[in-house]
């Protein structure tokens, strides 16, 4: 039996793949949301829609090959006409945090590379303030304890993430932390913050890089623009 919650993502992620035009060179973003997004996409391309695509993740890369979406890299094109991702947290700034899937290295560097970020979450996503979302942050395996204890004085409890009881890797081979902070009061400070200190290699604020919200609530989907 489907979930409310898997119903409103579909309806969500479907929505999103009517934005991608014919030509268009697009970002694919990680996570359950994106999943349908990429069908969708997949179907369309087989009624005849020309685009490339650039996954974010393996994962996504792997779904962009089973539905049928031809891809590309940044060998090939330096610019991308639209992104589309997911988020674990949007507030009202459209700030998020990303990061719950482990991809947020590769889904900063095609958000930057996009010219239209179009992010899409159901409404338990939505947010007042940020931080309930523990914050991943993707760090270098050489030297992590030194980085983790760096992180830990700016007063936090960073935990070094696992997956099965073994320690998560990243697609790029780097580690994730997860930081609790229950509150970030500023974004955008945390974050250069957070990048100030060696070892860090990015962390999962992404700051005004959304330009529009999708969020799938109450049976249908509402948009956000800023």
């Amino acid at each position: 039996m489907v979930s409310k919650q898997d119903e409103l993502k579909k309806l969500v992620g479907e929505e999103a793949a009517a934005y991608v035009k014919e030509g268009m060179k697009v970002g694919l973003g990680s996570g359950s949301t994106m999943y349908y997004t990429v069908k969708r996409l997949g179907e369309r391309v087989k009624e005849g829609l020309q685009i490339v695509g650039i996954p974010t993740s393996n994962t996504t890369a792997e779904w962009a090959e089973e539905f049928g979406i031809p891809l590309t890299d940044f060998s090939e094109v330096t610019r991308l006409d639209l992104a589309i991702d997911g988020a674990d947290e949007v507030d009202a700034d459209f700030h998020l945090i990303k990061g719950g899937g482990g991809a947020l290295l590769r889904e900063k560097i095609v958000a930057d590379a996009a010219e239209k970020l179009l992010i899409i979450v159901d409404h338990s996503k939505k947010v007042s303030q940020l931080g309930q979302f523990p914050l991943p942050v993707e760090i270098v395996p050489f030297g992590w304890e030194g980085t983790v204890e760096k992180i830990a004085q700016f007063g936090s409890s960073p935990v070094l993430r696992k997956r099965d009881g073994e320690l998560f890797v990243t697609d790029n081979g780097n580690y994730i932390i997860d930081i609790p902070y229950e509150k970030i009061v500023d974004p955008v400070a945390l974050h250069n913050q957070l990048k100030s200190i060696v070892g860090v290699v990015e962390t999962g604020l992404f700051i005004h890089m959304a330009d529009e919200v999708l969020v799938g609530e109450n049976g249908t989907v509402n948009r956000m623009k800023k």
